[in-house]
């Protein structure tokens, strides 16, 4: 595990490795990079390509959106609190090859207007529940200003999220990508899960 994450690290030109709970509190979780192996589940999975925007939330220093754009060409935006992680960010872009780019935003979660043409969002336990309410917010007020299908993903969604998104009428399960093979033991927690906005307009013409 440990080599392929520095190899893909050293292949992107960029220094996204490391925990960091420096500025971490009962809203706002620790930094922690996803897996490059889930990262690579997901790009496997189909569902990212180059007309898609990711909006990554806590972005860290900008893992998710670098590598996704570099397999899928995907365009990326990252929003991240902490001024400093945000700051290695900047320099990862800076540094990274030219295939992996990626945008990045310093700005709270809650507080971000969601651009209209982002139709995917990925989320691994940046914040509490409770911010995740009001992001969810935003999402559906960008949403309703320009119809589109919009998938969420959540990788190793506490019980809190899981149990908040059931409750959200306009969200609709989509699928699930089980990540529990790429880690020794078992861990239920080691999966995907997958929502959808989806696009009405183009169910009623279909």
């Amino acid at each position: 595990m440990t080599d392929n994450e520095t190899s893909w690290d050293k292949l992107l030109q960029i220094k996204t490795g490391g925990r960091d709970d420096t500025n971490a509190d009962e809203y706002r979780y620790p930094y922690e990079p996803t897996p490059y192996s889930v990262l690579e589940r997901l790009a496997n999975s189909g569902l990212f390509g180059k007309d898609d925007v990711v909006l990554d939330y806590g972005c860290g220093k900008g893992r998710v959106g670098f590598y996704l754009s570099y397999r899928t060409k995907a365009k990326s935006i990252g929003i991240e609190y902490d001024e400093r992680i945000y700051q290695c960010a900047l320099e990862n872009s800076r540094t990274a090859v030219p295939r992996a780019k990626a945008d990045f935003v310093s700005v709270r979660a809650e507080e971000f207007d969601v651009p209209q043409d982002v139709n995917r969002c990925y989320f691994f336990n940046p914040f509490s529940v409770e911010i995740l309410r009001q992001v969810m917010a935003r999402i559906m007020e960008s949403y309703y200003a320009a119809p589109r299908e919009i998938l969420l993903f959540f990788y190793y969604p506490s019980d809190e999220f899981m149990c908040y998104l059931m409750t959200v009428d306009e969200l609709e399960f989509y699928d699930e990508i089980d990540c529990d093979d790429l880690f020794e033991g078992s861990n239920h927690w080691e999966r995907i899960m997958i929502f959808e906005l989806p696009d009405y307009e183009f169910d009623d013409k279909n």
